[in-house]
């Protein structure tokens, strides 16, 4: 009845911390195939998260539905639904914002509201708790966007040019939000908070120009990269910023999400860029594969 394409997405991309996120060319595919009772729910999970995710009542898109419904006081229906995940689970690429979004607009739909895109981005921060992933991962392209509990504002800006690609390195470990969050600390030097907002700046501004010759810098951080990478096994964290960052083939690299997923953005073949990416994981004894990916400038894709 619905069919939801929702892009992965790589978000606090640098200075960026809670602020900016770019959707990727990478996707989960959900289909609500039968509406059943209230409270009804079923579901066949395929590919990443299928033994995680099979108990349809825990799953985050059928929560994110509920609570999308109980937001905007319209019926609850059960349904049946199909769930194709090529988005690794806990790795900092979005897959648990592709749930929300899915839920969010699969209520909107079946609510028949047609609701305007501010108030699902609303709906949708308000569940996932910050924007950097969800908007993106609804518009596509790349994101600034600012919400303070309530009110959210954003700002979409171009995707990147088709010879820019996105290596993501993929390792075998996880990184759950909750340790990424709680490595960071209570309070910052101000002359951290300096650093970033100029960083931050320049990367806002050099993309929407198409200065990517700036984008390295722009990515650089002190806000939580740094204290993100200590959850890396061995150096391997340390070692992305000391040897990835100035591998000839790299335009900028950064801890993709909450990690452990490393990115970088790279001109054209990605082939040598990928090999060392992988490698220092292997380095620190970890398996690890990679996407080599683009920027997904549509976000979701809606069929009912």
């Amino acid at each position: 009845m619905i069919r939801l394409k929702v892009p992965a997405t790589t978000a606090n991309l640098g200075s960026g911390f809670d602020t900016l996120g770019m959707a990727l060319t990478l996707y989960n595919i959900f289909t609500v195939k039968e509406i059943l009772p209230e409270g009804e729910y079923t579901c066949d999970i395929y590919g990443e998260g299928a033994d995680e995710l099979k108990d349809a009542r825990k799953n985050m898109l059928v929560t994110s539905y509920i609570k999308a419904c109980n937001e905007w006081n319209v019926p609850i229906h059960g349904f049946s639904f199909e769930s194709c995940n090529a988005v690794p689970l806990n790795r900092g690429l979005g897959s648990s914002s592709t749930a929300v979004v899915a839920g969010v607009a699969i209520a909107n739909v079946l609510s028949g509201l047609n609701l305007p895109e501010a108030e699902l981005l609303r709906v949708m921060t308000k569940i996932e708790g910050h924007p950097d992933n969800v908007v993106p991962c609804y518009i596509g392209g790349m994101t600034v966007s600012c919400w303070d509990g309530e009110s959210l504002r954003y700002v979409r800006l171009p995707a990147l040019p088709d010879d820019l690609n996105v290596i993501a390195a993929v390792p075998d470990f996880e990184v759950h939000t909750e340790d990424a969050r709680r490595i960071l600390p209570e309070s910052v030097p101000f002359r951290d908070a300096v650093f970033n907002v100029s960083h931050a700046s320049i990367l806002c501004a050099a993309w929407a120009m198409g200065r990517w010759d700036l984008l390295r810098v722009g990515m650089e951080d002190r806000l939580h990269q740094p204290h993100r990478a200590k959850l890396f096994p061995g150096s391997t964290g340390e070692k992305f910023f000391s040897e990835i960052a100035n591998h000839p083939d790299c335009v900028a690299t950064a801890i993709s999400g909450s990690g452990p997923t490393m990115i970088a953005i790279v001109h054209g073949l990605a082939g040598k860029l990928s090999q060392a990416m992988c490698r220092i994981f292997t380095d620190g004894g970890a398996a690890s594969h990679f996407f080599v990916l683009n920027c997904s400038s549509h976000g979701t894709v809606i069929e009912s």
